[in-house]
């Protein structure tokens, strides 16, 4: 079962109005840019991964902000959810089309901050 919106791209001249404070295009760039969702979004670009796998991989993150941060994730369609009907069930996470339009420059971006940053002192 996989859960959550897609959004489609905006016809021309029907953009949203991201400068007011009740468009839904701010909402989504909230989650995204929020301080654990950039993270999530970096660690499914390129792996599907259960929930355990993602708190394991984003260090310093609660179980309950990585579950607040894959539902409001979910529910923006840029990450989508499947429940393996199993005792307990598991849960799996990953990026839908959106979400992998959305994580390329993110990516991106963290390469080039890693890049340009000094090496790493041997500690």
């Amino acid at each position: 079962m996989r859960e959550g919106m897609q959004l489609t791209p905006a016809e021309a001249g029907n953009r949203y109005e991201v400068f007011h404070t009740d468009c839904p295009a701010r909402d989504v760039v909230d989650h995204v840019t929020s301080r654990w969702g950039i993270w999530v979004l970096i660690s499914l670009r390129g792996n599907d991964l259960r929930f355990y796998e993602l708190r394991d991989t984003i260090q310093g993150i609660s179980e309950k902000m990585l579950a607040q941060t894959l539902r409001a994730l979910v529910q923006d369609g840029l990450v989508w959810r499947k429940v393996e009907p199993t005792t307990p069930p598991q849960v799996t996470y990953g990026l839908t089309e959106f979400g992998q339009d959305i994580g390329e420059p993110l990516t991106d971006l963290f390469n080039r901050i890693t890049q340009r940053l000094p090496p790493r002192s041997p500690e």
